[in-house]
């Protein structure tokens, strides 16, 4: 299949369900095959990926339901609950991080570009969230990305052992998807591709 009609494939699929339509092997092997080769400011290599099934899954979205009923009114949590439902429901969850030890030593190895270094490990885990996206899209697997940190980074760290170093950067479940993908405006290529000669 053409890359430009894998991205195509690559949407936001919120009705997810815990049955994967390849092995957990095969889906190991995929996000690994997109760690080793997205690219990274320096051949840095920043990104740190974290692989949540079964119950380590249904755990993260159970303290994140926990972290957002401390700040949001009962009386208003019915629509998070349900959103946070439809996670717990997938088959699992792509926790993306950003190893803040790499970039610091690249800060002192490099000075002159020391402010860049943390905006490059963002794009280059924003290049791994994509490439991890459209993979699994080409898979048939849905998935959606998410952002609750930092509220959660305190509990996911300490549930999942995470590192002190890492920076939680996003969340993504992800499992079949049913139904079809939302309409979603594109704003037209006119606007946004300019040629010059």
């Amino acid at each position: 299949m053409p890359f430009t009609d894998i991205i195509k494939l690559r949407r936001s699929r919120y009705e997810l369900t815990d049955r994967l339509p390849i092995s957990e092997e095969k889906l190991a092997e995929i996000i690994g095959q997109c760690i080793l080769y997205t690219p990274s400011a320096f051949n840095s290599q920043p990104a740190r990926v974290v692989l949540l099934l079964g119950e380590k899954h249904k755990q993260l979205w159970k303290l994140t339901e926990d972290c957002l009923r401390e700040i949001v009114p009962a009386d208003k949590f019915a629509p998070t609950e349900k959103k946070l439902a439809s996670f717990a429901a997938a088959c699992g969850t792509l926790l993306y991080y950003n190893d803040k030890d790499t970039v610091r030593q690249l800060q002192a190895q490099f000075p002159t570009y020391k402010d860049n270094f943390p905006i490059w490990a963002q794009q280059a885990n924003g290049m791994l969230q994509f490439a991890v996206w459209s993979a699994l899209a080409e898979a048939g697997v849905g998935a959606s990305l998410q952002h609750y940190n930092p509220l959660i980074d305190a509990r996911a760290a300490q549930a999942f052992e995470i590192p002190s170093s890492w920076q939680l950067i996003a969340q993504m479940p992800f499992g079949t998807a049913e139904g079809i993908p939302m309409d979603k405006a594109i704003i037209p290529l006119e606007k946004r591709l300019f040629v010059k000669k």
